[in-house]
């Protein structure tokens, strides 16, 4: 789990409750039918259910791969944006000739660097900016729409200062250009997960199979009680309307649910390594919020 506390039953049945509602009063529905006169006599072979449940598990398990695929990117994104935000401050300690204002470009860096990782979680959710990106962004000669690019950009600024200031050989102007591409290179990456919209095509026909399943499933049971059909053809349905929900959940990875990538928790830890490496008071971990998860 991504939280210190496990997500409730009761949170994912409020995900799911108008899905088993509209199940339960359509099994209710083929259920009645299934006690009238034309219908009584018509019988379903199970194995005709059979075949559409396998169906719907290969789709589903399909669909479950391809979500998790994707959550797992993100998670792997936002990795590699914590290894470079560090890469970053320790090669500029690293290149940086001692001088009087070595340790103010190493803070200005640190500085900006956290502010990115916050206002990229908060792009990426679609959230009000928090006081700490705003109040930094109040400080620039502009703002934009895409802060976290903004940014990136006044870092690149910073870093042609530094080159002409202390020049910098070509090798080690390489490197942190390189760093600060791929801090680009992520940034880009979560943006075409968040703008890339899972295919429609496969709730419908997921969707479209569970109520074909819930239509055929009463007639091929014995007539032993109708209470007991209804309840076979919710229950059923509702276990893979469950699995598709948690798939879900997880393929879009930016949605300020308990199930999203931990970008507060990350872009926390970020800024208190930065603050470290630059000798700069050490913030202390981020409190809940109520516009966001604290994952």
């Amino acid at each position: 789990m991504l939280l210190s506390k496990q997500i409730s039953i009761i949170y994912f049945l409020r995900l799911i409750k108008w899905d088993v509602m509209a199940i339960f009063l359509y099994a209710c529905l083929v259920g009645a039918l299934d006690y009238l006169s034309f219908f009584k006599t018509l019988s379903i072979p199970l194995s005709i259910s059979a075949m559409v449940g396998t169906l719907l598990s290969l789709l589903l398990a399909f669909r479950t791969s391809q979500s998790y695929e994707r959550w797992w990117e993100a998670r792997v994104i936002w990795g590699a944006i914590v290894n470079d935000s560090r890469t970053l401050i320790r090669q500029l300690i690293q290149f940086l000739p001692k001088d009087e204002q070595k340790q103010t470009f190493i803070k200005d860096f640190a500085v900006r660097q956290s502010v990115w990782c916050y206002a990229l979680a908060e792009s990426l959710r679609k959230c009000p900016s928090s006081q700490k990106v705003e109040q930094y962004v109040a400080k620039l000669d502009k703002d934009s729409d895409n802060r976290p690019n903004l940014l990136l950009t006044k870092h690149a600024e910073q870093l042609d200062e530094l080159s002409q200031n202390y020049q910098l050989n070509a090798n080690k102007q390489v490197q942190l250009d390189n760093t600060l591409q791929r801090l680009t290179d992520s940034m880009g990456k979560c943006e075409r997960i968040k703008n890339t919209v899972f295919p429609r095509s496969y709730s419908v026909l997921i969707h479209f199979l569970i109520y074909v399943l819930t239509t055929i499933f009463p007639f091929g049971l014995d007539d032993h009680h109708w209470a007991i059909e209804i309840c076979m053809a919710t229950i059923v349905p509702v276990l893979f309307i469950a699995i598709e929900r948690t798939a879900i959940l997880m393929q879009d990875p930016f949605e300020n649910k308990p199930t999203d990538t931990p970008m507060t928790a990350l872009s926390n830890t970020i800024e208190r390594n930065l603050m470290e490496m630059a000798e700069m008071p050490i913030p202390e971990k981020s409190p809940a919020s109520t516009t966001f998860y604290l994952m």
